[in-house]
């Protein structure tokens, strides 16, 4: 075989798989997932009278005394530069780090100054961007977010108790609460 119908054959090989694998595949994906997955492909956006109010797979700096925190994040919320901090846990700046939001979880009343919180209560996420805590950080919360919502302490357990999703398929990864729909019910509860 000579080098030139090596080269022609390599050549149609490469636009045939640049066509199928560069432009068929990706548009195959695109199309099941605007088809078959249309919520999360276009973000799982959550809506409230017609107001996008966040995606229930980001997570929000939500600060206000009367609404539940989610998780630290390494990268502030802002969704073009998720991760982490990858300080490993001897780090002085991440001991520096548990000890100030321990300090700040017993000044905002949801930590008794001798308490253990919630290990995410603590640290962020890898991804700096995740919706969901804990049912223990959620439950720590739950006495300051009755006092300052005015509902009784009762109601927002049980909202938090009624937002607590399982482990995946029963067995994966540990239980959560996914912070904007808790605080949603909240919002919904007061009204």
């Amino acid at each position: 075989m000579s080098f030139t119908r090596q080269s022609v054959a390599a050549l149609r090989m490469l636009i045939v798989l640049t066509v199928l694998l560069g432009i068929g595949y990706p548009a195959v994906v695109w199309g099941v997932g605007r088809v078959a997955f249309h919520d999360q492909a276009a973000g799982s956006v959550v809506r409230v009278d017609g107001k996008v109010v966040g995606s229930s797979l980001l997570g929000q700096d939500f600060t206000a005394a009367d609404v539940f925190h989610s998780r630290p994040s390494a990268s502030s919320y802002s969704g073009d530069t998720s991760g982490g901090s990858n300080l490993a846990a001897s780090d002085p700046a991440q001991v520096k780090a548990i000890a100030d939001r321990q300090a700040a979880l017993v000044k905002d009343g949801d930590l008794p100054a001798d308490g253990l919180a919630a290990p995410d209560a603590l640290t962020a996420s890898a991804s700096g961007l995740d919706p969901d805590i804990s049912p223990a950080y959620a439950m720590d919360q739950a006495p300051r977010v009755a006092r300052a919502s005015g509902l009784s302490e009762t109601v927002v357990t049980k909202l938090v108790t009624e937002h607590t999703s399982g482990r995946v398929l029963g067995f994966l990864g540990e239980p959560r609460v996914n912070v904007l729909d808790l605080n949603l019910a909240l919002a919904a509860a007061r009204i």
